[in-house]
């Protein structure tokens, strides 16, 4: 099955199943969320289970056998709770109860690997009962029914080596109806184009092992996963937080389905600018790779007092102001980038998505960008930047910049690049509005641009750290573009006749101008005060 095939499936699913769920009543609430998470949830734990059953290396081997000794990269589903097997006994009396029993039996079987950690240390099981989220029970068993009857429906069967982000797609089609449980902080999701990018340009085509990769505002995990699998599954543990539920939940199972189980128990559920969940002793622990969309403007402040006196020094630069008129426009993306820059261990790389206004904003305007810039600049960390067209992220319309750190960068490699890709990408008519989609030959030749550092008129230009102090720390490519002024060549006749007409329109336009002159001050003697 192809990506574009499962998307198609995988919507089909949640149209029947949110049709389900506004027939109960549970239309457009966090329950109904909760309902539709929790049930695809386990059909991609289940049909992952038998995918890897039925591709078994030991075909003797009896599927009880194969559950008890199975790794954690696959869930431990009892043969009975198999979705199949619920289909079959979908008629009989009480089967919600049945249904309720295999999701805690589930759970409890697998909550060593697959239960999610929050940042006070709790721990939160992988399911909950579904008549849980019913205030009617008396529509419990009917919820049971159509659940298994749709769950059965479809087949999600060879997807579970692709190195995808299962559901950052599936994101975008659920956030119109559920965008209600936890606010804007968790609906920056990131379009793949833009993680294939900076997985690709972080990797530089050399072979790492052993490595941490981190994000601290991670989502579903798009970004996380288009670098684990750059880099190889096997050769990398992820490192998360996002204080979003639904996203933390996304990015579990995203880990399970992409055998990357060994990294669940570094996924956690919590707010990074106050309760930094990955510390070594009492500082914050740093990483090889980092790579983040971090929230552009969000309302933080009911965190700016403690994070003011953040005890591991990581907001050098300050901490944004709360806008007087609306807190939502706090800039809480200058912190995430601070505490990115402290994450970052001593030859680490990161890649960081944020708004393009921060390329060029003045001292006088936001002196805490101005810093956070300087500091990349001067400690020659900065490797280079790529502006994206507008338009390309789903859920806001906001300019976008890639900002590419490298604490790996010597003395003598001091050339940045910087790249002006707004204009590419095609432009698509979606429900949502218009986005730009950038292809796999635009993702490729940006790609092979910022590596080589080649430089090509009004796309990208390579300059030195000095010329960029020069500029005032700017990071825009088109500040530093040349420019060129095409000469033609014309005989005096041809000359004399240009300067004629031009002659000729100014007198029109002033004539133009004199008339309005005098009808409006026509008028202004016509009025009267009443």
């Amino acid at each position: 099955m192809g990506y574009e095939e499962y998307l198609n499936s995988i919507k089909k699913m949640i149209d029947d199943l949110k049709a389900m769920t506004a027939d109960l009543g549970l239309a457009n609430t966090g329950d109904e969320y909760k309902v539709i998470s929790e049930l695809f949830t386990y059909k991609f734990l289940n049909d992952k289970l038998l995918y890897s059953y039925e591709n078994r290396d030991d075909k003797s081997e009896s599927f009880d056998e194969y559950i008890d000794f199975a790794d954690s990269q696959i869930a431990s589903i009892e043969e009975q709770y198999l979705l199949n097997n619920l289909f079959q006994r979908s008629n009989e009396k009480d089967f919600h109860k049945t249904f309720d029993k295999a999701m805690i039996a589930v759970s409890d079987r697998n909550q060593d690997v697959y239960s999610i950690e929050t940042s006070t240390g709790s721990k939160k099981p992988l399911f909950e009962p579904l008549s849980a989220y019913l205030r009617d029970p008396d529509k419990e068993n009917e919820l049971a029914k159509r659940a298994i009857n749709i769950l059965c429906k479809y087949n999600f069967g060879d997807i579970y080596n692709k190195g995808w982000d299962y559901f950052s797609s599936v994101f975008e089609y659920l956030i119109k109806d559920f965008n209600k449980d936890s606010g804007k902080y968790a609906e920056y999701y990131t379009p793949a184009s833009a993680g294939a990018i900076m997985a690709d340009i972080l990797y530089n085509d050399t072979p790492v092992d052993n490595v941490t990769l981190y994000d601290p505002a991670a989502g579903s995990g798009t970004l996380l996963l288009s670098m684990a699998d750059k880099i190889g599954t096997r050769n990398c543990t992820l490192y998360s937080q996002d204080r979003a539920q639904k996203s933390t939940q996304f990015l579990r199972v995203n880990l399970i389905l992409n055998n990357l189980a060994h990294s669940l128990e570094n996924v956690v559920e919590g707010n990074t600018m106050i309760a930094p969940a990955h510390l070594k002793g009492d500082k914050i622990q740093q990483f090889d790779f980092i790579v983040s969309n971090p929230p552009f403007n969000v309302d933080f402040s009911a965190d700016v007092e403690t994070m003011k006196v953040d005890k591991y020094g990581r907001f050098f630069a300050g901490i944004p102001n709360i806008p007087p008129k609306d807190k939502s426009d706090m800039a809480i993306y200058l912190c995430f980038l601070q505490h990115i820059l402290s994450s970052l261990n001593d030859k680490g790389k990161a890649a960081v998505v944020v708004p393009a206004g921060f390329l060029t904003v003045s001292r006088r305007t936001s002196k805490i960008a101005y810093m956070i810039r300087e500091k990349i600049t001067d400690k020659n960390w900065l490797r280079g930047v790529i502006s994206m067209p507008s338009n390309i992220f789903a859920t806001t319309g906001t300019n976008v910049s890639i900002l590419f750190i490298d604490k790996t960068r010597t003395k003598e490699d001091k050339d940045v690049i910087l790249i002006d890709a707004s204009k590419l990408g095609d432009k698509v008519k979606l429900d949502d509005g218009q986005r730009t989609i950038l292809s796999s030959d635009d993702e490729k030749y940006i790609i092979d641009v910022f590596k080589k550092k080649k430089k090509i008129d009004n796309f990208s230009v390579v300059v030195s750290n000095e010329r960029i102090k020069q500029r005032k720390y700017s990071y825009s490519a088109g500040h530093y573009f040349d420019l060129k002024v095409e000469f033609e060549e014309i005989s005096d006749e041809e000359f004399s006749e240009k300067i004629s007409t031009y002659s000729t329109n100014l007198d029109n336009y002033f004539a133009i101008g004199n008339k309005l002159e005098k009808e409006i001050k026509q008028w202004i003697e016509v009025f009267k005060h009443e």
